[in-house]
């Protein structure tokens, strides 16, 4: 098993919560860090039939059977133990009595607000970073390798091919999962609208465009981006705004929550091809930002990341904001060499954004780190 950073983040939680909720998207190795990090714990999935059939029918003895130090994996498909379960964890208040873990964060989060408010810590857990790779001395010959394969576990673990991963992995956790379960019923124009998302990594999130193509309303398109949100596929990245509230109202970026689904649903098949292709910096872009979320969900943090743009068409790629003001600036570049133009947007808005060169950063696809007259030139490797 590749050491997960998030295990920390969770010991932490269960001292201080009942119940600790961990979801993420199917096969991102949940079950595998429960499993081993946590032998103290006995495992329960909910699917197993047999199991879920005695927590369903009689959930007072199921959990009376059992006892506490319980893991529920798939909790989400028996909504009807939790209200049982907040009784339960009432009776003595202690931390660390259950953990709770589900691939669907909308039906997992949904009963987990009605039943366990204020019980609960929410964990959320990716496919594996670059630098929990790294650590494992797993990471990815190439950058081109790294964006294509992506971040899940098992194309790790038995170094399964990531065209033929991705195929059954589209087939079945997002076909059958996300579509069924979020109550989708337009089965080629969800495929496609999937696919679409992929097509417009890094722009500015166009939910009527998305919808004309897909032939479906913009209501539509506005619901089922937002399974793909819950469901851990896209990330929408915000803009910032000194003004709060116009951080909600105005337009956000797509991104995908890893890359190697999304070269697989734009049909990439080879890293050297991908490198090779226009595709490749939108695709490098995302994957700076998907291992910056990957990060502060590893450290139990909600991503505190933005995207500037201002009416004069300045922008920069990122913004990571600490308390009221720019912790650090970061443009991606996905060229192997350094050029100084780079940091030229950065250097013109350092005033306005309130930040000097030891805040400003380029990620960039060479090898090497290192400190410059205009910021910090960061290797991908580096993270």
């Amino acid at each position: 098993m590749i050491p997960r950073k998030i295990t920390e983040s969770l010991r932490k939680s269960l001292g201080q919560f009942p119940v600790v909720s961990l979801t993420g998207p199917r096969q991102s190795g949940k079950t595998t860090l429960l499993k081993n990090e946590f032998p103290e714990f006995t495992y329960l999935s909910m699917e197993d039939p047999d199991v879920r059939s005695f927590a369903s029918e009689d959930p007072r003895l199921f959990l009376s059977h059992y006892g506490r130090k319980t893991i529920i994996d798939e909790a989400q498909r028996v909504p009807e133990l939790f209200s049982y379960l907040q009784g339960w964890v009432d009776e003595t208040g202690e931390p660390g009595q259950y953990i709770v873990s589900g691939s669907q964060n909308f039906l997992l989060m949904k009963t987990i607000s009605q039943s366990l408010a204020g019980r609960v810590a929410i964990r959320h857990l990716p496919p594996l970073s670059y630098s929990e790779l790294k650590e494992a001395g797993m990471q990815p010959a190439t950058i081109g390798e790294w964006v294509l394969k992506g971040g899940y576990p098992r194309l790790y673990d038995v170094h399964v091919d990531p065209v033929e991963y991705y195929s059954s992995y589209i087939q079945t956790y997002i076909d059958r999962d996300v579509r069924l379960e979020s109550g989708v019923v337009k089965v080629s124009e969800f495929d496609r609208f999937v696919s679409l998302c992929a097509t417009r990594i890094g722009n500015l999130l166009n939910l009527k465009s998305l919808a004309n193509d897909c032939d479906i309303n913009e209501r539509t398109a506005k619901e089922w981006l937002s399974v793909l949100e819950q469901s851990f596929i896209v990330y929408l990245l915000k803009p910032y705004y000194r003004n709060l509230g116009k951080r909600i109202i105005k337009t956000p970026k797509l991104y995908f929550s890893d890359t190697g689904l999304a070269s697989a649903l734009l049909g990439l098949e080879n890293s050297e091809e991908l490198v090779a292709n226009n595709l490749f910096g939108p695709l490098f872009e995302n994957a700076v930002i998907a291992e910056l979320l990957k990060k502060s969900a590893a450290a139990g943090r909600a991503p505190d990341l933005y995207f500037w743009r201002d009416s004069n068409g300045n922008e920069i790629d990122l913004l990571e904001i600490k308390g009221a003001g720019v912790k650090r600036a970061i443009e991606v570049k996905s060229s192997t060499t350094y050029n100084p133009k780079s940091f030229a947007t950065m250097d013109s808005l350092r005033d306005e954004l309130g930040i000097d060169i030891h805040q400003c950063e380029v990620v960039y696809s060479g090898d090497t780190t290192m400190e410059t007259k205009h910021g910090l030139l960061r290797a991908y490797k580096d993270l």
